[in-house]
């Protein structure tokens, strides 16, 4: 009779779209490490529902705690790395057209001969 009257905690939010979301990023920003994050992600979102619906109310909000940590590591891991390639790449742009215009330059006299 007792187990009747408990009433079941609010379902947690499985995070499940910002997992994918998070995943998707690092694949089209081709950041393997925030890829990874992204996957174990989904992995725990998906784990959500089910724990929830099978009554293991702590299961599924540790599930959803370690979704949300891992998004958020994935999404963090993404930009960061986006971060670093434009900084290496804009140190190394001047140097990159120094080293096209001298080219073009030594095109143009071979051409020009």
């Amino acid at each position: 009779m007792d187990e009747m009257n408990q009433t079941q905690p609010a379902k947690p939010n499985n995070h499940m779209v910002m997992a994918i979301v998070s995943t998707v990023l690092s694949v089209i920003t081709c950041t393997f490490l925030g890829l990874i994050a992204g996957i174990v992600s989904i992995v725990f979102a998906s784990q959500v529902n089910s724990k929830y619906n099978a009554g293991d109310y702590a299961g599924a909000e540790k599930s959803a705690k370690n979704a949300k940590i891992a998004w958020i590591v994935a999404i963090v891991i993404t930009v960061a790395l986006l971060i670093y390639t434009v900084v290496v790449l804009g140190a190394s742009w001047d140097e990159f057209m120094e080293q096209f215009n001298a080219e073009m330059e030594r095109q143009k006299q071979l051409q020009g001969q």
